[in-house]
């Protein structure tokens, strides 16, 4: 008869096998944003994506799902999504600053609308990306 602790030692190496494999493609990067409108017309858009230097601590917030586009770059997916990611960073709150001149009578606004730089931790599964901000 075989013993029940050869089994559960099979069985711990087995799990530890896949979780090491998992966070092969997990990752933390910094992601900035910076949206600027002047006279009522889109003026800028810049989107600032780079892998952290150091491990990025922080409590996590509400996560959104890409679809990977069978890619395993951060910047592709990004690309691929990036209507339904910019909205998500609208949800999470940017920094609004406005500004409105009136000179002879002409009227002159500015609207920029900025997601500070902001640690994001980033799992890559078979069929989609998790992305969840650290705050």
């Amino acid at each position: 008869m075989r013993s029940r602790d050869g089994d559960r030692s099979i069985l711990f190496s087995i799990c530890a096998l896949i979780f090491s494999s998992l966070s092969l493609y997990a990752g933390e990067y910094l992601i900035s944003y910076r949206y600027v409108v002047k006279d009522a017309l889109l003026y800028n858009e810049h989107l600032d994506i780079s892998p952290a230097m150091q491990q990025c601590t922080g409590i996590p917030q509400k996560s959104i799902f890409l679809d990977p586009h069978n890619s395993e770059k951060l910047k592709t997916v990004i690309e691929k999504n990036r209507q339904e990611f910019v909205n998500y960073l609208h949800k999470l709150g940017l920094q609004v600053e406005h500004n409105e001149k009136t000179i002879n009578f002409q009227n002159s606004s500015t609207t920029v609308l900025t997601l500070k730089t902001t640690c994001f931790k980033v799992d890559f599964n078979d069929n989609s990306v998790k992305i969840t901000p650290l705050k």
